[in-house]
């Protein structure tokens, strides 16, 4: 199973991403991962990228590609893999492709973008023990406090209704593109074109779940 997920922030694909990692048996690839890995291994690339990040700028897309066909080499990714996360943009896409990275499946979670607010923004955590709440979904005993201990909770800025939105700005401008670009390559029925499967990512995590094994099962 190789296949990569998309998805807007907050539509819960790190969650259905453990469940298919443990049905399959494939590693996630992470990108940010691989490049900790590389810089710190002191690999060619992981060299040519540190030079980059220590004068501030972003790893180039020749860079990462090559970081993911050295990954996709290890034992690990004998049955699979699953990218959360990348590609983020057309260039990243279109070097996937020429660079023969094998994707059988595409799967977006689909959820709108009120309902990411609303599921993010309302997050609580107790800052000593990770403990997380929901003002409406999963709300403490008592409000702002922890269970536990009684101690303040906080909302993190990932968290906040401004941040939130911003990030959401920047996948609709960047990323939701790839849902046109994998879906009309999956249309096109050419060699090596991945299928495209979308589910809803409202509801049960569980039935969120069973939606996404059976897309991965058709």
């Amino acid at each position: 199973m190789r296949l990569i997920l998309l998805g807007a922030p907050g539509a819960g694909k790190g969650t259905q991403a453990n469940y298919i990692k443990e049905k399959f048996n494939i590693p996630q690839i992470s990108t940010g991962d691989m490049l900790r890995a590389a810089v710190k291994a002191g690999t060619p690339l992981g060299l040519a990228a540190k030079a980059v990040m220590d004068a501030g700028g972003l790893v180039s897309d020749d860079i990462i590609i090559g970081l993911v066909k050295d990954r996709l080499q290890q034992a690990d990714c004998a049955n699979g893999y699953l990218f959360d996360g990348f590609p983020r943009t057309t260039p990243q896409a279109d070097a996937m492709k020429d660079a023969g990275v094998a994707i059988d499946y595409v799967l977006e979670i689909d959820v709108p973008d009120a309902a990411i607010i609303d599921r993010m923004s309302g997050r609580r955590v107790h800052p000593g023990s990770g403990r997380v709440y929901h003002i409406k979904y999963n709300p403490p005993k008592v409000e702002g406090k922890d269970d536990v201990t009684g101690e303040e909770l906080i909302q993190r800025e990932d968290d906040k209704e401004e941040t939130v939105k911003k990030r959401l700005n920047v996948y609709h401008e960047q990323t939701e593109v790839l849902v046109g670009y994998y879906g009309d390559w999956a249309k096109s029925g050419k060699p090596g074109a991945p299928k495209y499967r979308k589910i809803a990512g409202v509801g049960p995590v569980e039935a969120i779940r069973d939606s996404a094994f059976a897309a991965l099962s058709e």
